[in-house]
């Protein structure tokens, strides 16, 4: 095969086939593809696109791409994101799924632009290692049935170099190639049952439904004719995901919501996301059922507990847990205060993103190192009826002049109304097919 053949059929809208989406990434991870190649075949995708069936080649090429972990035996389950503004779930919904006896190998990377990455999250926590090797993921996994790490560099290493270009080269919005790296990812850490959870709106990377529910479809299917029980749940980000946005501020969120409290929409969306993949798993007849089981482990404290033994396996502070006021705290701290009296219409997710970046928490590119102290908490949401100079929002920043740049961006966020707006729908819709 030649690589410039294969270019060139994809240009003219032919569909490769599995052996010859296996050669060309196989041979652009082992040096004998060139980057300007790849990049011409990235950008033949996102004009001509592909079909599911030659997404689910692609995907299967780039998985097995590197090691492939075979977690089957454990029937270990796996919640995926595919980013937004504010997005805890996934730090709530592993340890409650684990508690409730369902393995969960959690494998995850970092944020990009506005997106917050669980990793960076999780690092909020002082001596907490997320750079496991494949011995020391599954011992954790086995002992304690839940495991939290960065992505290995052995897995799927395809995904990491054409992501690279793809940042380069204006690819990043393809949707059989988001679909391809996500899924590429999942299928090589080998859990049995994966959950997505496909955010739509202003801050995600699919603004719209129709492309959230394209993307959850085929993501779906290409899980199940790799032999996964697959599941999606497609879930609004038109506006910040509970309270907290920065990464050490939605670690002390999830917490709070591990001993019961937090916001009530989030909450509930976390219940619904655990009750559903434990029900896909099997574990419960019923999804009523599944999400009384829910409950309860984070009444009793059995899912925090089992996050503290995590915690300590991994090498980290444990007192942050028991103590969340001992996570990173910025030395700033801002008060933004309504210009007037109104409800609260709607909160641009993406401008509260981008504000968060601007005060260090996210990266614009994935070398960047960020700060895990700074971020934002909405101390009123959407509905929420203020008076003039009423708190609305607290700026956790590095200075003072960063925390008075990121409050006229926080103001420059928000919409009013001079009527309560109607309620938000975090959950959309469930894709099982």
């Amino acid at each position: 095969m030649r690589a410039a053949d294969l270019i060139g059929r994809k240009r003219d809208r032919e569909a490769l086939s599995a052996e010859e989406w296996r050669w060309f990434v196989h041979g652009f991870v082992q040096g004998e593809v060139a980057d300007y190649q790849m990049a011409a075949m990235l950008m033949a995708v996102r004009l001509r696109g592909m079909g599911a069936a030659e997404t689910a080649a692609l995907t299967s090429a780039m998985a097995s791409s590197g090691e492939m972990l075979d977690l089957g035996a454990l029937g270990a389950a796996d919640k995926h994101s595919t980013g937004g503004v504010g997005d805890k779930v996934t730090l709530v919904v592993a340890p409650v799924v684990a508690a409730c006896g369902l393995p969960v190998a959690k494998m995850t990377g970092r944020g990009l632009a506005h997106t917050g990455g669980t990793v960076d999250k999780l690092e909020s926590i002082r001596g907490l290692r997320m750079d496991l090797g494949q011995d020391e993921f599954r011992r954790i996994l086995d002992q304690h049935g839940l495991v939290l790490s960065g992505q290995s560099p052995t897995l799927a290493p395809a995904d990491a170099g054409m992501y690279a270009l793809r940042d380069v080269t204006a690819t990043v919005d393809s949707l059989p190639l988001i679909a391809a790296s996500i899924m590429s990812k999942k299928l090589a850490v080998g859990a049995a049952v994966i959950m997505l959870d496909v955010k739509t709106g202003n801050g995600a990377f699919m603004k719209t439904l129709p492309e959230a529910r394209r993307l959850a479809r085929l993501m779906v299917r290409i899980g199940q004719e790799a032999g996964r029980k697959m599941a999606a749940v497609i879930t609004d980000m038109d506006e910040p995901l509970g309270r907290a946005v920065g990464n050490a501020l939605e670690l002390a969120e999830a917490l709070v919501l591990l001993r019961g409290g937090g916001p009530d929409d989030l909450r509930a969306l976390c219940l619904d996301e655990s009750a559903h993949l434990l029900h896909l798993a099997g574990r419960f007849a019923t999804v009523p059922a599944a999400r009384l089981a829910a409950e309860c482990v984070i009444a009793s404290g059995a899912a925090l507990e089992l996050l503290r033994r995590v915690v300590v396996a991994q090498g980290g502070d444990v007192r942050q847990i028991d103590d969340p006021a001992r996570l990173p705290t910025a030395p700033v701290q801002h008060a933004v205060t309504a210009p007037g009296a109104g409800y609260i219409a709607r909160i641009d997710a993406l401008a509260v993103g981008r504000l968060v970046m601007s005060l260090g928490a996210g990266r614009a590119v994935r070398s960047d190192p960020i700060r895990h102290d700074t971020g934002v908490v909405l101390l009123k949401q959407r509905g929420d009826f203020l008076l003039p100079n009423e708190p609305l929002a607290l700026i956790h920043a590095a200075s003072t002049y960063a925390a008075t740049q990121a409050a006229s961006a926080m103001l420059a966020a928000i919409r009013w109304s001079e009527e309560r707006p109607p309620p938000r729908r975090l959950l959309i819709e469930h894709v099982s097919g």
